[in-house]
C-alpha cells in the first residue's frame, strides 16, 4: 500500500541532476545577448565548459536544490562600425550559496581576445555591464527550473482539495443541559511500551582539505551549522545538551564531546519510518594529517531496513554538506557495510582457512609430503656410502 505523500514526503531524498544542469547551463547562457546605445551588440557565443555537481534534494516535504558549477565560456561583439570583436568568459562558482542565500556576489573573469581601440573597448565594457546583468539573471533562475523539471522525482503530490474526515470520528451533537453536566472525558489510553528494535551499523568516511578543529566546528557550532544544513540549528556543543538539526530533521543529546578529536552523541531522525522515541549513537571522529582530515561517522543503533537510507542521507547531507562550501573531498566516502553482512564476511573468511587447514592435513596433501621425505633421507645417506666406495681400477 503506498504512503499517504505526508508520510511520503518526510524522507531524504535525493537526485542527481548533474548532467541536466550542465545541459542548462550551456544552452540558456548560449542565448543570451544585448545591445548597446551605438549599434554595438554582444552575446555568449558557446559555454565550452561546466564543471561540478547539481542535487535536488527533499525533506520535510521541502524541496532543495544543492548545485556548484565552474562555467567557461566565448563571447562574441560588433562594434558600431561592425567590425568583431572576441573574447572569453570565466565564472569560477554558479552555486546555491550565491543564489539561494546570497552569502556571497558572483564573480566574472572576463578577457578580451581582440586588439584594443576605442571602438573595442565600448563594446567590452557593454559585456561587463549589460551582458554581466543578463547572465546573474538567467542564473537566477536555475535553481526553480531544477524544481519545476525533476521535483515530481522526489516529491510526492496529493490530492488537491480540502481533506475528508474520517468515516465515524464526526463529533455527536450536544444533548441539550449537557453543559451544565458534561459527560466525563474517556481515560486516555494507555501508552504502549516501545517495542524492541533489531538494529545495526553505519559507517560512512571522508578526506577534506581542513583542519579538524574547523571539521569539529561546522558540525557543533550553532552559528556555523546553517551554512551546511540550509536550515536553523540548535547547538550549545556541551555534553548532555540537547541538539537540533536540519530545521528539527534530525534531534539528540551531546554525550562527550573532544575538540578536533571526537564526538558522541545520540541521533534520531524524526521520520514515519523511524522508530518513535528510538535513538542511535552517532561517534564522529577527526584523524588530521599534514594536509588533510579524515572524518568518520559510526552510526550504531540503525534500525535493520534503512541501512541504505542512513548511508545516503549521511553521505548526502553531512559529507555533501561540506563539500557545497567548498571544503573539498579528497576521497570518495566509504561504502556501508551492515553488521550482519560484517558477520558473514568473517565468517567465509574463517571457512576459508579452515578449509585449507583441512587440505594441508588430507591424505593426498600429507602422503606425497612423506614420500618426499623418504627419498630426501635416502638420498642424505647415500651420497657418503658412494663417496667412501673404493674406485676399482684395471689391473695393468
Amino acid at each position: 500500500m503506498a504512503l499517504p505523500p505526508s508520510t511520503a514526503n518526510w524522507h531524504w531524498k535525493n537526485k542527481n541532476v548533474t548532467p541536466w544542469a550542465k545541459d542548462w547551463l550551456k544552452s540558456e547562457l548560449s542565448t543570451l545577448s544585448v545591445e548597446g546605445t551605438n549599434s554595438e551588440s554582444v552575446s555568449i557565443s558557446e559555454v565550452t565548459s561546466v564543471e561540478g555537481d547539481a542535487e535536488l534534494g527533499q525533506r520535510k516535504s521541502k524541496l532543495l536544490t544543492i548545485f556548484d558549477c565552474h562555467v567557461i565560456a566565448n563571447w562574441v561583439g560588433t562594434t558600431s562600425s561592425g567590425s568583431q570583436v572576441e573574447g572569453s568568459l570565466e565564472i569560477p562558482e554558479v552555486s546555491h550559496e550565491i543564489i539561494c542565500d546570497g552569502l556571497s556576489d558572483f564573480e566574472f573573469k572576463w578577457s578580451l581576445k581582440t586588439a584594443r581601440s576605442p571602438e573595442v573597448e565600448a563594446v567590452f565594457s557593454l559585456v561587463k555591464s549589460r551582458l554581466q546583468s543578463a547572465i546573474e539573471t538567467k542564473l537566477a533562475t536555475l535553481p526553480s527550473s531544477i524544481i519545476e523539471v525533476h521535483g515530481k522525482d522526489v516529491y510526492i503530490g496529493g490530492n488537491s482539495g480540502t481533506a475528508t474526515p474520517v468515516q465515524g470520528t464526526a463529533t455527536p451533537p450536544v444533548a441539550s443541559g449537557s453543559a451544565a453536566n458534561p459527560a466525563p472525558a474517556p481515560a486516555a489510553p494507555a501508552k504502549k511500551p516501545a517495542k524492541a528494535t533489531n538494529t545495526t551499523v553505519v559507517s560512512v568516511e571522508a578526506q577534506f582539505q581542513a583542519s579538524a578543529d574547523d571539521l569539529f566546528d561546522l558540525l557543533t557550532d550553532e552559528k556555523k551549522i546553517p551554512a551546511w544544513t540550509r536550515n536553523a540549528a540548535v547547538s550549545q556543543a556541551k555534553p548532555d545538551t540537547e541538539y537540533s538539526l536540519f530545521g528539527g530533521g534530525v534531534k539528540g543529546k551531546y554525550v562527550s564531546l573532544t575538540r578536533g578529536k571526537e564526538i558522541v552523541q545520540t541521533w534520531g531522525l524524526q521520520s514515519p519510518t523511524w522508530p518513535q522515541g528510538h535513538f542511535a549513537t552517532l561517534t564522529t571522529t577527526f584523524e588530521q594529517s599534514t594536509d588533510s582530515t579524515k572524518v568518520a561517522f559510526n552510526l550504531s543503533g540503525v534500525p535493520l531496513g534503512m541501512e541504505e537510507e542512513i548511508k545516503r542521507n549521511i553521505e548526502g547531507y553531512y559529507v555533501h554538506g561540506f563539500k557545497s562550501i567548498g571544503y573539498v573531498a579528497l576521497v570518495p566516502s566509504e561504502p556501508v557495510y551492515s553488521s550482519d553482512y560484517t558477520r558473514k564476511r568473517e565468517g567465509a573468511k574463517k571457512a576459508k582457512n579452515k578449509r585449507q587447514v583441512e587440505e594441508e592435513s588430507s591424505p593426498s596433501f600429507v602422503v606425497p609430503a612423506v614420500i618426499i621425505g623418504v627419498l630426501v633421507v635416502a638420498a642424505a645417506f647415500a651420497v657418503p656410502l658412494l663417496s667412501s666406495s673404493p674406485v676399482l681400477r684395471p689391473s695393468p
